[in-house]
């Protein structure tokens, strides 16, 4: 199966090995993938910052990068159920809205497409340690992630799946929140990682980069017994 690759900000600017495990894993799933090095931002922080014009015309270039032929992969579920759920009613009306529809029902988060598209849950990744997830806002709520994450992990071998505590509760990132709020952000942050830590977890991970930059930062501040990796570069070990 022939696979569009949607690469978001953070994924591309600060954890760019993260993408290119991205790339292992759908090809271990059989996929062959292609990216468009053309595509940029989806628009999601313009939009959330109340730049609607900006977001727009993010928006309009998006569906416009895009093969709609094929599935639009994502290894973040922040940035593809902002496409999914906002770009019809940014794009509502004008020339540009059957193609939106067209990219709306064809856009996928790795997780998901591994699971719910491939049939695919056991990719013969490898990986020692306890392991705990961060259901990030953006992907349980806006897009609608719930167990796929989970069950990918479950089947690493070596690795040992922990619960922690609170674990569909906000890390404390919430995109410029952080800045407007960092007092209350930084209380978030730190409950999350403690609760990582009180579960015996050796990783924290997450699907989205943007709260994995958030809590690795408030780990690496503190000098914390714990690393935080994007689940792609958990499933991507051993491959």
């Amino acid at each position: 199966m022939k696979v569009e690759l949607f690469i978001p900000c953070y994924v591309d600017q600060i954890y760019p090995e993260t993408g290119f495990n991205f790339v292992k894993i759908l090809k271990k799933a059989g996929c062959e993938v292609y990216y468009n090095d053309k595509q940029t931002c989806c628009g999601q922080p313009a939009f959330n910052s109340g730049f609607l014009k900006e977001a727009r015309e993010l928006a309009i270039k998006f569906v416009d990068d895009f093969n709609v032929s094929y599935p639009i992969v994502s290894p973040g579920g922040s940035c593809t159920g902002f496409v999914k759920n906002h770009y019809p009613a940014l794009l509502d009306s004008t020339i540009h809205t059957s193609r939106c529809e067209r990219v709306k029902n064809n856009i996928f988060e790795l997780t998901d497409f591994l699971v719910n598209h491939l049939n695919v849950v056991k990719l013969g990744s490898k990986f020692n340690g306890k392991v705990t997830v961060h259901d990030s806002c953006s992907a349980k709520r806006e897009y609608g992630l719930k167990n796929e994450p989970r069950l990918l992990l479950s089947h690493v071998e070596g690795l040992e799946l922990v619960e922690m505590a609170d674990s569909d509760v906000c890390c404390g990132f919430g995109g410029t929140f952080s800045v407007k709020q960092s007092a209350i952000s930084s209380a978030m942050v730190s409950q999350k990682v403690n609760n990582a830590i009180a579960c015996g977890a050796d990783v924290i991970t997450t699907t989205e980069a943007s709260c994995l930059m958030n809590i690795e930062g408030y780990i690496k501040k503190n000098n914390l017994p714990i690393r935080a990796m994007h689940i792609a570069d958990i499933l991507a070990s051993g491959l």
